[in-house]
């Protein structure tokens, strides 16, 4: 998997420049209410909206914009209900796509994201056309610190449920069954142990890799619907050529 640890750090990139636009904010209160609306508005007992709220802290979003969106959701007032919709597609030079989705309009989604498949020469699948290409996997990252050993890093990753640890320069990335993601943060949290993001992604199983000039146009691609405000992430399989 340590091709997967590249494309993970990409996202990761990307993800720190839409906090800085605010636009991370949005998506987490999104994912907040659909969390509260299935489980309720208390995180010891909803281990989803324990995950997002740590995924809302790991992202600089003030305590007080995560409470204001827990309330809201928990609200008799508020009637807006997300659906979340996965959409899979190719973009240039045969590169998988998977774009995850919560909107309270289906039709206006669907509309605008086969609008862009297309316009950046693309074109939007069918269900379990590109899945195939991926590996639904809890992602956690813990930054590297003085006296941190790799093995006591990796024993507690296993006794936690973990799949498998790759070491790189300045973090360890470690990968969950999907479902296992909350026991391994828990785990984590219990020893004190920093974690900078951790979230279930699709792991590309097989990369496409590209020159710069031909990612270019996947990263326009990426960055179009990312930047819908539906679009809660955007996954593909492409890889740049060293």
């Amino acid at each position: 998997m340590s091709g997967h640890s590249k494309w993970h750090n990409i996202q990761a990139t990307k993800n720190k420049a839409d906090a800085a636009r605010g636009k991370i904010f949005t998506k987490i209160g999104r994912e907040i209410a659909v969390a509260v609306k299935l489980g309720g508005a208390d995180p010891n007992t909803n281990s989803k909206l324990y995950d997002v709220i740590q995924k809302a802290k790991q992202n600089n979003m003030p305590n007080d914009n995560i409470n204001r969106s827990i309330k809201k959701a928990a609200g008799e007032t508020d009637q807006t209900n997300y659906d979340s919709i996965t959409y899979e597609g190719y973009g240039n030079n045969g590169v998988a796509f998977i774009v995850e989705c919560l909107t309270d309009n289906k039709n206006r989604t669907a509309a605008d994201v086969r609008h862009l498949f297309s316009k950046h020469g693309g074109s939007l699948g069918t269900t379990g056309s590109v899945m195939y290409n991926f590996n639904y996997k809890g992602v956690v990252v813990i930054p590297k610190k003085d006296g941190m050993e790799e093995d006591d890093i990796m024993m507690m990753a296993l006794d936690a449920g973990a799949d498998d640890v790759i070491t790189e320069d300045d973090a360890f990335v470690i990968y969950t069954p999907a479902d296992g993601i909350h026991s391994a943060v828990k785990a984590f949290e219990a020893q004190g142990i920093e974690i900078a993001s951790s979230e279930s992604e699709y792991i590309p199983i097989n990369t496409v890799t590209l020159p710069t000039e031909r990612m270019e146009s996947i990263q326009k691609l990426y960055d179009a619907l990312d930047d819908l405000d539906d679009v809660q992430n955007v996954y593909h399989n492409a890889e740049e050529q060293e």
